[in-house]
C-alpha cells in the first residue's frame, strides 16, 4: 500500500489492468515525463486532481464529455477543445478515440483532472497525422502525445433516473403521482455543478402538471411519489432530457442534468376537501350545517408550513356564516359538520381556495392551503334559548317563577368554549331582577320562567337572544353564552302600571282614613305612614325589588294631580278606576 501523500496515491482508482500496466512500466524503470529512457507500454496516467465524491466512474461504453489540451513533449499544444469552445462528447471503449485516450478516460470521475501521455503506439503511430486536426499543428510520426484532460459528464444507455432523499418530513399527507399539479422550487446545474436554472432567481415556484408532457421525461419521473416538503437530488440522463439539441446556450448536447428540488405542494383537480379530526369534545349534541352563523379560531398555512394568516394574531375570532357564500368554498364545506369546541384540519386544493391567480402577497396561485380550526360556537338565527335542568328540589313545586314575579338567583356565565365571563358570586349576593321588566337580556329572562324556588338550569342563549353582534363590555360579538342558574327566591309581582296592590278590596272610606289628622288634605308624610300600616299589617305589597320610599314617593306624585305637595279627595284616585275611566272614554 501506498501512503496517502505518496504520488503513487494517485493510482488508487486505477483498474486492476492499468494498475499492473503501469506498475509493469515503472519497473521497467520507464520515464513518466519522457519517453528518452527507453519506449513505454502503455498509458501514464497522473491524477492530479481528484474530486471528493464520486458517485460513479468512466466505464467502457459510457458517453462522456470532456474537456482537454493536447500538447507535445516540449509544450507545443496541436490541439485544444478550449479553443473550439466545444466539449468533447463520444463514447468511450469502441474505437472512436485512439486507443491511449479511451484507456486514459476509463474510472475517471465527473470533474476530475488527469494528465495522460501516450506513447506512439496507442497514438496515431509511425503514420502520424499529416493534416491539421487543430489550430496547432500537424502530429509527427511516432510522436508521444501528452493530454490534460477535465471530465464534465458521463452516462450510459442504460442508465435511469437517480433519485437521492435528502429530507422528508415526518407527515406525509400525500405524494405525487401522475395528472397531479405541482409547486416547487429548483436549482438546476450539470453534472459538473455549473448553473443553468433556478426557480429561486425568479421569486416564484414553477407550477406544473406531472406525467402529462409539459416537462423533461425525466423530472416527470424524478417527481412521482415526493411529499410536500421533500427536498430530493434528481440526476437525469440527456436522453430523459434535452438530448442532443441540448437547450439555448445554458445546457449543452448530451448533458446530465442534477436538479436540487424543494416540493411546496401537490393536488389533483379531482381533489374534494380532506378533513381530518385533531380533537372531538366528548357529548357533542349538535354538528354545525348550512345558514348556521360560527365563530372560531384558526390558523392557515401552505402545504410547506409557511404561515400566511392567523386569527389568534388579531386576538379576535373570525366570525361568519357558513354554507352561504360568505367565505371560500373550501372552507364553507370544511366546516360543515363541525362540533362545537372541535379542532380540526381542513386541506383545500386550489380550485376551491383561491385558484390560479392567489390573493395578496402571501398565498400564491394554485395553492394548497391548510387550515387548522378551532370552533368556538355557533348557531341559527331561528334558535331558540335551549334549556336544561340540571337539579330540582326533591318537595313539590306548586308555584314556578313568571312574568312579573321578583326574582333573586345565582348564576355563572361563560362562552361555549369554557371562558368564565361573570358570576353572582364574584359579588356575594344573589342576582335580582322582575322578570319581563327588560332587566335582563331576553334569552335569560325566558330562561328564568317556570322555575321552582332551589332549581338549577342550564342555559345556552344564542346572540340575538343575548347581545348580539356588538356584544358587549367583557363579551364578544356574536357570542352564544352559557349560563347555570339557580333560583334562589320569588315574590309574585305585581300588574303592570300598578306600584301597590292590596290583598283583599281597599278599604271602603279611602281618604278619610289616609287622612290622619282630619284636616281634609294628605301630605306626603300621612301618605307614606298609611302605605306603609297596610304593608305591615298583610293588607297590601309594594312592587318587588324596589326601594320603598321611592316607589311610596312616586306613588304619592301620581296622586298630587296639581302638584302643590298634598293631596285631597277630588284628586286620590284608585289606579283600577282610572283604567275603568278609560275605558268609559274610548267607549
Amino acid at each position: 500500500m501506498f501512503p496517502a501523500g505518496s504520488p503513487s496515491h494517485t493510482f488508487c482508482r486505477l483498474s486492476l489492468l492499468q494498475l499492473l500496466l503501469l506498475l509493469q512500466a515503472l519497473g521497467r524503470g520507464l520515464s513518466r515525463a519522457s519517453p528518452a529512457g527507453g519506449p513505454l507500454e502503455d498509458v501514464v496516467i497522473e491524477r492530479y486532481h481528484i474530486p471528493r465524491s464520486c458517485p460513479r466512474e468512466v466505464q467502457m461504453g459510457d458517453f462522456v464529455r470532456y474537456h482537454y489540451n493536447g500538447t507535445f513533449e516540449d509544450g507545443k499544444k496541436f490541439d485544444s477543445s478550449y479553443d473550439r469552445s466545444t466539449l468533447v462528447a463520444i463514447v468511450v471503449g469502441v474505437g472512436r478515440l485512439i486507443t491511449g485516450m479511451d484507456r486514459g478516460l476509463m474510472g475517471m470521475c465527473v470533474n476530475e483532472r488527469r494528465r495522460l501521455i501516450v506513447p506512439p503506439h496507442l497514438a496515431y503511430g509511425s503514420i502520424g497525422v499529416g493534416e491539421r486536426i487543430g489550430a496547432a499543428g500537424l502530429i509527427p510520426p511516432d510522436s508521444t502525445l501528452y493530454f490534460d484532460v477535465v471530465l464534465l459528464d458521463v452516462w450510459n444507455k442504460a442508465d435511469t433516473v437517480q433519485v437521492s432523499t435528502l429530507l422528508r418530513p415526518p407527515h406525509c399527507p400525500r405524494m405525487v403521482q401522475d395528472s397531479d399539479f405541482v409547486r416547487y422550487h429548483y436549482n438546476g446545474t450539470l453534472l459538473d455543478g455549473t448553473p443553468f436554472d433556478t426557480s429561486y432567481s425568479r421569486g416564484g415556484t414553477y407550477d406544473t402538471y406531472v406525467g402529462s408532457g409539459w416537462l423533461i421525461k425525466g423530472m416527470d419521473q424524478g417527481l412521482l411519489s415526493m411529499c410536500p416538503g421533500e427536498r430530493r437530488k434528481i440526476i437525469i440522463p440527456p436522453f430523459l432530457a434535452y438530448g442532443e439539441k441540448g437547450y439555448g446556450t445554458v445546457i449543452p448536447p448530451q448533458a446530465s442534468l442534477v436538479f436540487h428540488v424543494l416540493l411546496i405542494d401537490v393536488h389533483n383537480p379531482k381533489d374534494t376537501v380532506q378533513l381530518e379530526t385533531l380533537e372531538l369534545p366528548p357529548g357533542c349534541v349538535r354538528r354545525a350545517k348550512a345558514g348556521d352563523f360560527m365563530r372560531y379560531h384558526y390558523n392557515g398555512s401552505l402545504m410547506d408550513g409557511t404561515l400566511f394568516d392567523s386569527s389568534y394574531s388579531r386576538n379576535h375570532t373570525y366570525n361568519t356564516y357558513i354554507g352561504q357564500g360568505y367565505i371560500i368554498p373550501g372552507m364553507d364545506q370544511g366546516l360543515q359538520g363541525v362540533c362545537i369546541g372541535e379542532r380540526r384540519r381542513v386541506t383545500i386544493p386550489p380550485h376551491l381556495a383561491y385558484g390560479e391567480n392567489g390573493t395578496g402577497d402571501k398565498i400564491p396561485g394554485s395553492a394548497v392551503l391548510i387550515f387548522d380550526v378551532h370552533v368556538i360556537d355557533f348557531h341559527n338565527p331561528a334558535d331558540p334559548v335551549e334549556i336544561k335542568t340540571l337539579s330540582r328540589p326533591p318537595e313539590s313545586c306548586n308555584e314556578t317563577s313568571k312574568l312579573g314575579d321578583f326574582i333573586r338567583y345565582h348564576y355563572n356565565c361563560s362562552l361555549l368554549d369554557g371562558t368564565r365571563l361573570f358570576s353572582s358570586h364574584d359579588f356575594g349576593a344573589p342576582q335580582e331582577a322582575t322578570l319581563g321588566a327588560n332587566k335582563v337580556i331576553e334569552g335569560l329572562d325566558t330562561g328564568l320562567q317556570g322555575m321552582c324556588v332551589g332549581e338549577r338550569r342550564q342555559l345556552v342563549v344564542p346572540p340575538h337572544l343575548a347581545h348580539g353582534e356588538s356584544g358587549a363590555r367583557g363579551v364578544p360579538g356574536s357570542a352564544v353564552l352559557l349560563f347555570e342558574v339557580e333560583l334562589v327566591s320569588r315574590e309574585d309581582g305585581l300588574p303592570t302600571g300598578y306600584l301597590f296592590v292590596w290583598h283583599k278590596d281597599p278599604p271602603t272610606n279611602l281618604f278619610e282614613d289616609m287622612d290622619l289628622n282630619k284636616d281634609g288634605e294628605v301630605p306626603p308624610e300621612e301618605f307614606s305612614s298609611f302605605i306603609k300600616a297596610q304593608v305591615n299589617e298583610g293588607k297590601g305589597r309594594l312592587m318587588p325589588g324596589q326601594d320603598p320610599e321611592k316607589t311610596i314617593g312616586d306613588m304619592f306624585q301620581n296622586q298630587d294631580r296639581n302638584q302643590d305637595g298634598k293631596i285631597t279627595a277630588e284628586e286620590l284616585k284608585l289606579k283600577s278606576d282610572e283604567d275603568q275611566e278609560r275605558v268609559h272614554e274610548e267607549l
